[in-house]
């Protein structure tokens, strides 16, 4: 658990990827621009609004996530 916390890209990854599926506006990203905490938010964030358009379901981003 405490590499995982650690593991900062990735959990910017996770967090945007919970925002995107959620429907939030990426300009909530708590990240400062330009950096690669940021990057990685935006990727998340991505990947999660496309997840919410192909009609995943929310039992399925909780999954998805726990296996990222």
């Amino acid at each position: 658990m405490k590499r995982h916390k650690r593991d900062l890209s990735h959990r910017a990854f996770l967090k945007g990827y919970q925002a995107g599926f959620n429907g939030r506006n990426k300009d909530a990203c708590p990240h400062q621009y330009n950096t690669e905490s940021a990057h990685q938010w935006y990727e998340g964030w991505r990947e999660g609004r496309e997840d919410n358009w192909n009609g995943y379901k929310l039992h399925t981003e909780q999954q998805k996530v726990a296996n990222l």
